[in-house]
């Protein structure tokens, strides 16, 4: 049996006009053979599997050819030719750079250059992976890199130009190689199938080609693997079956789930994805490349942008019009989010849902439930502590007893004489009544008499402190747990002592906060204001008060100050007192 020769060797190309997807670059290398304006050294650099050594051994062969075609291409039949062909040639060498990295290695290259070529004109040096030379190498070559002989000619190749240093690259001809697209990599994949005898679909072939990523060795690897597999009949089935890649009817059933808001079909064809081992970050990407290809296929001119053959094409123009431009922006936002955010995410099977979930959910045209609104402090409080308010004019009890809470009568506009006076009426209710009722002087004409409430000493209420929006328990716990959280940078120790207890708060909005010294009592009397005026701002009321209580009598009853750590000391020894009078010794503040 035969030696099996992988197709990446087998179908190498050996001329410059076999080269894919590297036209440039090739046309520029042909017209500097022609006008004999070659450079000293040549930089190849560009990622795996486009190109760099093969276009570095067809210029070797090339410019040591001794009877050129009019194409400028290599004749195959002269000495030097059939020496090359038969890797026996002694003017083209290859060295990989990760094993000969060392100045020793430089130096006995640089001793080969001053010995000219026996047969042909050029010597010519193809140093493969180049960056991974050594500092003091690269410092060791640059020299013979720049002022080489005449016959000498260095090809360097590389995937990393960036680890490069500056001086190298200033010495040389720096050509970048490009990816291959898919277009290109299915029309040679089709010329290698035809000479292999292969029967393939072009839908086959492009799954190929977009899992090389551009790279035609790793595309001629995975051929040769479906082949093997499949034999002489490879089929779309059998590559997407075998690379574990999702078939695009997957991608184009989940886009019907998002636009008819299914999301229990869209639930089980997420199930059915996973458990059929489909890597779940590739999945995202399949859904982020399927809604771009149906937004480009929105407009004629960009739906030819894509590489894809003519029959999915025409699905993904079918499916462009049942999407509004609206949902495929929104939704590549989302899907977009997903992706970032998914490595970070420690439940990325609930990560993928939710976002699938989102994508079909903006396309919900159902009418939204109404939720009821959480009961507040003011409404949850007993029939028997409620406080009864005065009001002596029947058409404001009326509304009363329809209210409920957080109720705000809407402004009235009252006439006097010729002036029209608008004014508010901003209720507190509660189960039984009201809590505090503010009307202002001009409606003394209907009658209406509120009832006072004392207000604190040296405190003036305004026009903005008769809004008391009612809030629940656990709304002022979160605000205060807000507060607390957002000095802990600047104040440690108040951030602590807010953080330790929970403040309960009654029917009159008065918030008791409970401490176990006077040092933390001395502490937050500093920021009371502050603290009070961020509880009352987040949770519009502006009838808020702070009772501190100390209770001095708990156990962890806790020295914080320097004063206090002081009388903790005095109590277990009070000579301590005496030691510190007679060395006039101060506490530190």
């Amino acid at each position: 049996m035969d030696n099996f020769i992988v197709s990446a060797r087998k179908y190498r190309p050996a001329t410059f006009d076999m080269v894919v997807g590297q036209k440039s670059i090739t046309t520029t290398l042909k017209n500097a053979i022609k006008n004999n304006h070659l450079a000293q050294a040549f930089l190849f650099c560009g990622p795996r599997g486009v190109g760099k050594t093969t276009c570095a051994r067809i210029l070797a062969k090339t410019i040591n050819c001794q009877n050129l075609t009019e194409n400028l291409e290599p004749c195959d039949q002269c000495e030097s030719c059939v020496s090359f062909n038969q890797s026996a040639t002694f003017n083209i060498f290859e060295l990989d750079a990760a094993s000969n990295n060392s100045v020793d290695d430089i130096r006995t290259l640089v001793d080969q250059v001053r010995i000219p070529p026996q047969t042909g004109k050029y010597k010519v040096y193809i140093i493969d992976e180049v960056h991974m030379l050594s500092s003091s190498a690269f410092n060791a070559f640059l020299k013979t890199l720049e002022e080489p002989p005449a016959y000498a000619k260095f090809i360097l190749a590389t995937t990393e130009k960036h680890k490069i240093i500056p001086t190298i690259l200033s010495r040389c001809q720096i050509f970048d190689f490009r990816r291959i697209t898919i277009e290109d990599t299915v029309k040679y994949l089709e010329y290698v199938a035809q000479k292999e005898g292969i029967n393939t679909t072009v839908d086959a072939l492009q799954v190929i080609a977009r899992k090389a990523e551009g790279a035609m060795r790793d595309a001629l690897s995975i051929f040769d693997q479906m082949v093997s597999l499949a034999g002489n009949n490879l089929t779309y089935k059998d590559v997407i079956e075998n690379l574990n890649v999702l078939d695009v009817e997957y991608y184009f059933q989940l886009t019907n789930c998002f636009l008819h808001c299914d999301i229990q079909q869209l639930l089980t064809m997420i199930n059915e994805v996973i458990e059929n081992g489909f890597e779940e970050h590739q999945f995202v990407l399949g859904i982020g490349e399927h809604l771009r290809n149906v937004l480009l296929c929105k407009d004629a001119g960009t739906a030819e942008m894509l590489d894809i053959s003519e029959e999915t094409k025409d699905k993904l123009l079918k499916q462009a019009k049942a999407c509004s431009q609206d949902f495929l922006f929104k939704a590549l936002d989302i899907i977009n989010k997903c992706d970032i955010n998914f490595k970070a995410s420690n439940n990325r099977r609930l990560f993928i849902e939710l976002s699938l979930i989102q994508m079909a959910l903006l396309n919900d045209n159902r009418p939204k439930e109404t939720v009821e609104p959480a009961p507040s402090i003011a409404n949850t409080r007993p029939a028997t502590e409620s406080k009864k308010t005065n009001v002596t004019s029947a058409p404001v009890k009326s509304a009363i007893s329809e209210a409920t809470p957080n109720y705000k009568i809407p402004e009235k506009k009252v006439e006097t004489g010729n002036e029209k006076t608008q004014s508010s009426i901003s209720l507190n209710a509660n189960l039984k009544g009201i809590k505090r009722i503010s009307i202002k002087n001009s409606l003394k004409e209907d009658n209406v008499v509120p009832t006072e409430t004392p207000t604190p000493q040296n405190e003036v209420e305004t026009a903005n402190e008769e809004t008391a929006t009612a809030f629940t328990q656990a709304q002022f716990l979160s605000t205060w747990t807000l507060f607390a959280e957002s000095i802990a940078k600047e104040h440690p120790g108040l951030s602590s002592t807010l953080l330790k207890h929970d403040p309960e708060v009654d029917e009159d909005f008065v918030a008791t906060f409970e401490i176990n010294n006077r040092s933390q009592e001395d502490e937050i009397n500093l920021k009371k204001s502050e603290i009070l005026e961020y509880l009352k701002k987040n949770l519009n009321n502006y009838k808020i008060q702070l009772l501190i209580k100390l209770n001095e009598t708990k156990e962890d009853n806790l020295a914080y100050t320097p004063q206090d750590k002081y009388n903790k000391m005095k109590e277990t020894n009070p000579d301590l007192e005496d030691f510190r009078t007679q060395l006039n010794l101060k506490l530190e503040s």
